[in-house]
């Protein structure tokens, strides 16, 4: 399994990890991110039991600015997102190590499970959703190392509001990371099938 080559599912996944970390980079520089992108990745953060990938990211061109910086990345261009590079190599590091952490992975389903139940009384972009999680990754994630470090304009990253979603944003990063992780991704593939991953994106 280890050596197998990689799936389309997989290509989904990793490209769900890069949108949510590009997302990350605009935030953190400019201040703003569409909010039908923020939808989709505090949606795919409070799914925990997808029946598809369809269900969990929608269409395929919900996720494209991902698709678009994984494959620029791929292509040797990495240059223009180092920062969201950075992000999803820290990303994945981190999903790889809580995915053998029992007690981290229980903390956060019910975490997780708790934002959920809020969100169905505001919704999943509400204020109040958006502190839960970033508390949430806050207790979970934040203490364990290394440490993802946001770059980017301090006055966003001073706002409290702002620095709640940016939390929010690297912990839909890590739930795709887990996807990842569960459906076989590994840095084998990273290494020596990007071309293969970029192949096998939706159209």
């Amino acid at each position: 399994m280890f050596f197998s080559s990689p799936t389309s599912e997989q290509a989904t996944a990793l490209a769900a990890v890069f949108h949510a970390c590009e997302m990350v980079s605009q935030l953190a520089n400019t201040g703003e991110v569409l909010n039908k992108d923020m939808s989709l990745c505090m949606g795919a953060l409070l799914n925990q039991s997808p029946v598809s990938l369809v269900e969990l990211y929608g269409q395929a061109e919900g996720l494209q600015q991902g698709m678009d910086v994984m494959k620029t990345v791929f292509q040797g261009r990495d240059g223009e997102h180092s920062e969201t590079l950075r992000y999803v190599v820290s990303i994945l590091y981190l999903a790889r190590k809580i995915s053998r952490n029992k007690t981290s992975l229980d903390a956060i389903g019910k975490g997780i499970e708790i934002a959920a139940r809020q969100a169905q009384h505001f919704s999943i972009t509400h204020d109040n959703v958006y502190a839960n999680v970033a508390s949430l990754y806050q207790d979970t994630i934040s203490i364990l190392k290394p440490q993802i470090q946001v770059s980017g304009s301090s006055s966003y990253l001073q706002q409290p509001a702002l620095a709640s979603r940016i939390r929010c944003l690297l912990f839909a990063a890590l739930r795709s990371g887990f996807l990842w992780e569960q459906l076989g991704g590994r840095r084998i593939h990273l290494a020596f099938y990007r071309k293969q991953l970029v192949q096998l994106l939706p159209s």
